[in-house]
């Protein structure tokens, strides 16, 4: 991994759930491979505190982070204004990171009590990172944007100078993931964990608000995440709006805010700019294969929808939005998780009209939205059932577009396919194994 060039540290989200795949396969979970990935999950958590923490605040920089050009800058590069550049996504990252970790620990805790140490270290590590999240630092600076009810970047200049780079990307919705069930089983088995919240809450008051940890929700379960019930609504307000991040066909990369409100900043005499684009990126730069200006990203929109089915499990009906924004139309965070894992799963499907609805916007009946404008894919009988998975999707109309092998990222639509329709009911597997059973009002 590059000094420069690293990607999002999802290792350990990815080993967690390979590792419950397997025990809902088979009824038991290889702990032995959860051990030996740990260990090596510890070198590169360590890797990420020491080497892209430049100010030891407990905010990230991180750099590429695989996003290309979805900021202002090059995040490959130097900055044109020297200084850093604390990311959002970076920090959202991980605190993500330290969730999983902790919840690692925590299945493993349940035959070696030894890792629940582990537990509370990485418990201790994401409050530290959550409160600088939200933390107002000596220049009035934040991730966190009160007026707009959004996180950005935060450009830090030599001079000391701060200034927030107010572009609405995923950068700002990443925060939602950063997000852990507790069932009362790992609290009662495990007191550190009660014990280590409670005590930075006499120090930092900020800390009862930390994902609503002190309020059980169905089953008893604690809510562990860096955003409260505000934020979280403040968020999903952007996010579900469809002139913004909801497209016919997932959640975009940028907001469609963009198109008509380009963002600028003038650095040494040059401009730098961020438009909305839905497919390829209409410049060079940055590598010339930069498209993260305003397409889906099916890998993303996974993680944004496996988000929203925790927070949905967690809130059951007590919490609900407008879906989109502005309708009227108020469904439960679950419901709202199946709703956007069908517009993700319309994007492979035959539209059943000729004008449709907004699932299947312009296209023809008949047509999927994955393969455009391209008639042999799209009429032809010996091809139109030979599905390919391409690199992004196209913002407002759904089709694919990049590289049309990228089996291992679109092709991950089968798992809300398996899930459709009960994803909230998918989430018990997440939360440490164990089989909640109702007791409450709230009972599925």
């Amino acid at each position: 991994m590059g000094v420069r060039r690293c990607h999002p540290p999802i290792h350990a989200w990815a080993t967690w759930r390979v590792y419950l795949a397997e025990r809902e396969q088979r009824g038991t979970g290889d702990k032995d491979f959860l051990k030996r990935i740990f260990n090596k999950l510890l070198l590169n958590f360590t890797w990420w505190v020491n080497r892209k923490d430049a100010f030891g605040n407990n905010i990230f920089e991180g750099g590429f982070l695989g996003l290309d050009n979805i900021g202002v800058f090059d995040r490959s590069a130097p900055l044109p204004t020297g200084g850093t550049l604390e990311q959002s996504d970076g920090t959202s990252w991980m605190a993500f990171y330290c969730l999983m970790m902790m919840q690692i620990s925590l299945e493993l805790a349940s035959d070696e009590p030894a890792y629940a140490e582990m537990a509370v270290k990485f418990l201790q590590h994401f409050v530290y990172i959550a409160l600088a999240m939200d933390k107002i630092g000596p220049h009035g600076d934040s991730l966190w944007d009160e007026e707009d009810g959004f996180f950005y970047d935060l450009l830090r200049l030599p001079d000391g100078r701060t200034e927030r780079l107010k572009v609405r990307s995923l950068v700002g919705l990443l925060p939602l993931c950063a997000i852990a069930l507790i069932p009362p089983q790992s609290i009662e088995e495990l007191p550190g964990i009660r014990q280590t919240m409670e005590l930075y809450a006499q120090d930092h008051p900020a800390v009862r608000d930390l994902g609503l940890f002190a309020k059980p929700g169905r089953y008893g379960i604690r809510l562990l995440g860096v955003l409260n019930e505000d934020k979280v609504r403040r968020i999903l307000h952007r996010m579900l709006d469809e002139d913004e991040f909801l497209s016919p066909y997932g959640i975009r990369a940028i907001s469609r805010y963009h198109k008509d409100h380009p963002y600028r900043l003038w650095v040494g005499g040059q401009e730098w700019r961020v438009d909305y684009e839905p497919a390829e990126s209409s410049t060079g730069l940055f590598g010339g294969n930069s498209n993260w200006r305003g397409p889906v990203w099916m890998p993303v929109n996974l993680l944004l929808v496996e988000a929203l089915a925790k927070l949905g499990f967690y809130f059951g009906e007590t919490f609900k939005i407008d879906f989109p924004t502005g309708s009227g139309n108020l469904l439960t965070l679950g419901q709202v998780a199946d709703e956007i894992g069908k517009r993700l799963i319309s994007i492979f499907l035959r539209s059943e009209a000729e004008t449709g609805d907004g699932q299947h916007r312009g296209q023809h009946r008949g047509h999927r939205p994955i393969y455009g404008g391209t008639e042999k894919f799209q009429s032809d009988p010996y091809w139109r059932d030979l599905i390919l998975f391409y690199e992004y999707i196209h913002g407002d109309n759904g089709a694919g577009i990049g590289a049309s092998h990228q089996t291992g990222w679109t092709g991950a639509v089968a798992a809300l396919i398996q899930a459709a329709g009960n994803l909230p009911g998918q989430i018990d597997t997440l939360i440490q194994g164990q089989k909640l059973q109702p007791a409450s009002a709230h009972a599925r």
